[in-house]
């Protein structure tokens, strides 16, 4: 899984030449990062540096602060439950932070406990939702934000260049010394880092410098160091289990990048033969529900084709345009011709529907009142129907195919039923 690492430049502070009114920091973003990209996280594929619309694609996306942008703080790890685990942290760092506690963006370590000493690192929230914004806007989005340096035992020392000064030499030298009471950011230049690194150092210690500090890194510890550029260091920075992506600033789209994550591996060449396989699997089964419907859509046809013919030789002179729109009703048309030369009344007529009711007609009921008939509607009007009396009535019509509903005043009609409502 590639893993594309980018420096965010310094937060630009206050300087004592600023003017008295202006702003206590500025809001000018990075222009270009400084990037190193990885095919595993440990080795080197590219370096370099960029926009942020120029930077490379990569499975993972993950941002370095620089030294002096985090501050480390020890406390004990409030109980409280996630969702006001920030608020905990506020109320216990409020003296804590030289700065407004509110302005701050915190993170706990990775493996915090409650109740237990943990660190926490405290950045400027809204510079560093600044500088995340404006790498989504170039659509570059941040999986991970880690620090560069973090408190760690054994000890480790890290030598870069600073801005050129007049002199040069040490002076142009910054120090960043990682230890397990901190983090501290001091420049050569002066009695400040003696005074903060032990002599001797710790058992364990580890150095390391830019190829520009290298030699001055050597000069002042009075030993080697361990050459390391800066897309080295980032890779480094990239394997910390921390994530200053929490709380506010958390991702919240898990399930969209997850989603993304899972098309780019089955997109990596490893795959391919899966692909090839999915695909020619798609294209069988679309050849084959094509050739079934071809099959199905025959069989169809040829019954059609032997219905149609079935009626034409039962009906020779109907139409063969109104047998195929209205078959059904085509044929009930000439049957009921038929019946009506053959002097054969139809089951709608009025003697076979009153016959039926007559069949069906209660031993203890009275006899009608009124009968009513229209085509295909028998009324029967009779005063003294009770449910029994009705239920057997009806139960004596259905098996012929008849229906019965009980309406108001004693009024039972009969009508046909339905083709496919006889059970």
């Amino acid at each position: 899984m590639s893993i594309l690492v980018l420096q965010i430049s310094p937060r630009q502070r206050l300087r004592a030449s600023s003017s008295l009114g202006g702003d206590t920091q500025s809001v000018r973003l990075t222009d270009e990062y400084a990037y190193a990209l990885s095919p595993d996280g440990l080795a080197l594929e590219a370096q370099g540096q960029c926009a942020a619309s120029l930077l490379p694609k990569a499975d993972t996306v993950v941002a370095v602060l620089s030294d002096a942008d985090v501050s480390w703080h020890r406390i004990t790890l409030p109980k409280a439950p996630a969702a006001r685990l920030r608020a905990a942290l506020v109320g216990v760092m409020e003296e804590a932070i030289l700065e407004d506690i509110e302005h701050a963006h915190l993170a706990i370590a990775p493996d915090a406990s409650p109740g237990q000493p943990s660190w926490v690192a405290a950045i400027d929230r809204a510079w560093l939702r600044a500088e995340l914004a404006a790498l989504e806007q170039a659509h570059v989005f941040v999986d991970r934000v880690v620090p560069s340096a973090w408190p760690d035992d054994p000890p480790c020392g890290h030598f870069a260049e600073t801005s050129v000064r007049e002199g040069g030499g040490a002076q142009g030298i910054s120090l960043t010394w990682s230890h397990l009471d901190g983090v501290a950011c001091l420049r050569l230049h002066g009695g400040l880092a003696r005074a903060v690194v032990p002599v001797p150092a710790p058992h364990g210690t580890r150095w390391s410098a830019t190829p520009g500090a290298a030699a001055a890194a050597e000069q002042w510890l009075g030993t080697t160091v361990n050459v390391m550029p800066p897309a080295q260091r980032l890779l480094q920075a990239a394997r910390t289990l921390w994530n200053l992506r929490q709380f506010e600033l958390a991702r919240r789209n898990r399930g969209t990048r997850a989603l993304r994550d899972a098309w780019r591996q089955f997109l990596r060449p490893s795959w391919r033969p899966v692909r090839v396989g999915l695909a020619a699997l798609v294209v069988a089964q679309v050849l084959g529900l094509n050739l079934w419907a071809w099959r199905q859509k025959a069989a169809i046809d040829a019954k059609t084709e032997a219905a149609f013919a079935l009626v034409k030789t039962s009906f020779p002179r109907v139409n063969e345009n109104s047998v195929r729109m209205a078959p059904m009703d085509t044929m009930q048309r000439e049957v009921d011709a038929l019946r009506l030369q053959a002097g054969r009344p139809a089951d709608s007529d009025f003697e076979p529907m009153l016959q039926a009711a007559a069949s069906a007609w209660p031993g203890d009921m009275p006899p009608v009142d009124s009968i009513r008939f229209e085509p295909g509607k028998l009324t029967l009007t009779s005063s003294g129907w009770r449910e029994p009396q009705f239920e057997q009535f009806r139960s004596r019509l259905r098996p012929a195919g008849w229906l019965a509903e009980q309406g108001s005043d004693g009024r039972v009609s009969v009508t046909r039923l339905r083709t496919g409502a006889l059970r």
